[in-house]
């Protein structure tokens, strides 16, 4: 399949991603409990410069602003009725950011998860849940985006379920799971997992990989995961800023930018080709992340003591991928 993504990618030995949503939008006045989506209809200029801001701090590709864009978590604001509308707007912010740049941008429609517990566990079926994700790619690709954007995805049958509304859709896309439970994600998925169910999609992803999680050292952890099993997919790792501390009644991120250029750095000496940051990430920590991917050797994987040392202590005693499976409860979360 031949479009913009895979031609950049094609073109470049790694790509950088943007950052934070909600960390940002925060900062530009965003209030707790207000749902980010809402902002394409009513704060237009926030959400340009919320794409600006990565496209000024080098990002080759920024995601929209509608990762709860979905039917199921539209409802929580009694706007499920207004979901195409949302994620168009979205994307077409999006689109004139980038064509306004000297370079090539990359705009990359978020797909978040529905929030909800699919069946056998759960009571959302399969088929609700590809309408779902259907609904909200048409508006994407409607607005201008050039790939759909999967994040923060624990469960494989949701997964799965967005794999075939995107291809519904003859849409190209990429996949990111969230590994935040002791190296597994919250329905037990391990990364050696994640690339088997992958590679078993009718039409698998452009890229797959990681984003959210724990740490940065965490993710460099799973990163290694994917690596190990051989794939010869493109890797994505978009990892938080370090560790969320609450202070003074916010949360913030103890991640420097020099910590997170050292994470950009052994993240593609990992193996990752696709690398940016998630919570906590701002522009000034991309465009350190950029200047060391630009500026720095690429060199051999680092071990676990180097990801360590340099990034801080892995949360869990291993990356999950021995050991029982244990599945938990999906929680319904917020991007960043």
């Amino acid at each position: 399949m031949t479009n913009a993504f895979s031609e950049l990618l094609a073109s470049r030995d790694w790509l950088l991603t943007d950052g934070a949503t909600g960390t940002n939008l925060f900062a530009m006045g965003l209030e707790a409990g207000e749902s980010p989506e809402t902002w394409n209809l009513t704060e237009r200029a926030k959400i340009a410069a919320l794409y600006q801001g990565s496209v000024d701090a080098g990002s080759d590709l920024f995601l929209t602003n509608s990762f709860g864009g979905n039917a199921a978590r539209l409802k929580l604001h009694d706007l499920q009725d207004r979901v195409g509308e949302i994620n168009r707007i979205a994307a077409e912010i999006g689109r004139e950011v980038a064509d306004a740049s000297n370079r090539k941008i990359i705009v990359a429609g978020s797909v978040g998860p529905t929030g909800e517990i699919m069946e056998p566990v759960g009571a959302l079926s399969h088929a609700e849940a590809v309408e779902m994700f259907e609904e909200q790619g048409r508006a994407l690709l409607d607005g201008g985006a050039d790939v759909l954007w999967l994040e923060t995805i624990s469960a494989p049958e949701e997964y799965k379920a967005a794999a075939e509304a995107f291809a519904n859709l003859d849409a190209p896309w990429v996949g990111t799971m969230s590994f935040d439970t002791a190296g597994r994600t919250m329905m037990g998925v391990t990364s050696p997992a994640m690339v088997a169910l992958v590679e078993s999609l009718p039409n698998a992803p452009l890229a797959f990989g990681a984003n959210c999680g724990t740490g940065a050292a965490d993710i460099l952890r799973t990163v290694l995961g994917f690596a190990a099993t051989g794939t010869t997919r493109p890797i994505i790792s978009k990892g938080n800023a370090g560790i969320p501390k609450y202070m003074d009644g916010h949360i913030h991120y103890n991640g420097t930018p020099e910590l997170m250029a050292d994470y950009a750095e052994m993240a593609r000496n990992c193996g990752a080709r696709i690398i940016g940051g998630c919570c906590g990430t701002q522009p000034e920590h991309l465009r350190h992340m950029r200047d060391a991917l630009e500026t720095r050797p690429r060199a051999e994987a680092p071990s676990l003591e180097a990801i360590v040392a340099a990034l801080g202590a892995f949360t869990s005693a291993d990356d999950g991928s021995t050991g029982p499976t244990e599945g938990g409860r999906e929680r319904s979360r917020r991007r960043r």
